[in-house]
């Protein structure tokens, strides 16, 4: 086992078990730093000189770069038994991932760099999300822009040869206005292959109002998928769920067909245990997203496929395991 593949199935497995984001985004660190090493066993102390690698990772790497198991994986994966094999299997059937930011709006890489980590990852598919107009603090993307990146995301798909089966597909994480509308215009909207809808602002709204806000836009025949739910933050100072009516929201989702995003990163974490089960309960369709902000975090899908098999989802409610021809009939759904 190569152990960029052994660092990340230990992040797996301590996601599985309920281990700190922090302690998850450690193995994950580690993964990244090893990746350029040439083949060959790697001795703890060098592995030790690579950025963000400490004790445990260092001797993680040692091992699996002599070619055994690394008894920390081992130990793991003894402890999780056949229940987490299986949920490595369901993280393997992912395809793709719905929500991710490029420098257009407040990601830190260009578009071109975030399309090829997801294409090294194994993905098939990757839908572009920048941020839309009212979120200028994040850079959101005027009309005319978004119309400038949809020319540029075609020419990059044009390469065909270079980029083999991959396909980056167009997108934009949606604000979700005080009243429930889409910012952006809806010709625009239309265009694109998929809307991520998430709230920003006015988070600790009473919960009759936000209730009201988030069912507007989830049954709006535009929504795809709806983001972050709560807009919890569960690191650092941290910040409270927003609340509001999560049976009857999540009620309207299944009934509109729009998929409930499970976001895998590490300071969401978003929706909570309680809520995400109330929406598998509901019925909903569930999109695992990394909502990455840099190549390295596409990594993070791994944890939201440990939580959807935690309540036992299959590959057929994550419409990021589907190919992208099955998820672009989804989303211009003829009924809609």
């Amino acid at each position: 086992m190569a152990p960029a593949r052994a660092l990340r199935r230990i992040a797996f497995l301590l996601e599985w078990n309920g281990a700190s984001p922090y302690r998850v985004r450690a193995f994950h660190t580690a993964a990244d730093a090893v990746a350029d090493l040439p083949p060959g066993p790697v001795d703890a102390a060098r592995a030790r000189q690579l950025p963000g690698v400490g004790p445990v990772t260092s001797e993680v790497i040692a091992q699996a770069s002599a070619g055994t198991t690394p008894s920390y994986l081992a130990r793991l994966l003894a402890e999780a038994g056949p229940a987490a094999a299986d949920a490595w299997q369901l993280a393997a059937a992912a395809q793709g991932d719905c929500h991710l930011h490029s420098d257009w709006s407040d990601g830190g890489h260009p578009i071109e760099a975030m399309a090829r980590a997801a294409r090294t990852l194994g993905h098939q598919w990757a839908v572009l999300t920048d941020h839309s107009p009212r979120l200028t603090i994040a850079h959101g993307l005027s009309p005319e822009r978004l119309r400038r990146q949809l020319d540029v995301v075609a020419a990059w798909n044009g390469a065909a040869a270079e980029h083999g089966p991959f396909r980056l597909l167009t997108g934009i994480e949606c604000d979700i206005l005080e009243d429930g509308s889409l910012d952006q215009d809806p010709e625009l909207l239309a265009r694109l292959d998929l809307v991520v809808a998430s709230v920003h602002s006015k988070l600790r709204a009473d919960p009759e109002p936000m209730t009201a806000r988030l069912l507007a836009a989830v049954r709006n025949p535009r929504t795809d998928v709806l983001g972050h739910c709560t807009g919890r933050i569960v690191t650092g100072r941290g910040r409270p769920p927003s609340r509001f009516d999560a049976e009857a929201v999540f009620t309207a989702c299944a009934e509109s067909g729009t998929a409930v995003e499970i976001n895998c990163r590490p300071e969401r974490r978003d929706p909570p245990d309680d809520l995400l089960r109330l929406a598998a309960d509901a019925g909903c369709l569930f999109a695992v997203d990394t909502d990455a902000h840099a190549p390295d975090q596409l990594h993070w899908y791994t944890s939201g496929y440990a939580r959807a098999a935690h309540l036992a989802l299959t590959p057929a409610r994550l419409i990021t395991t589907w190919p992208y021809p099955r998820l672009l009939a989804w989303t211009s759904r003829p009924d809609t």
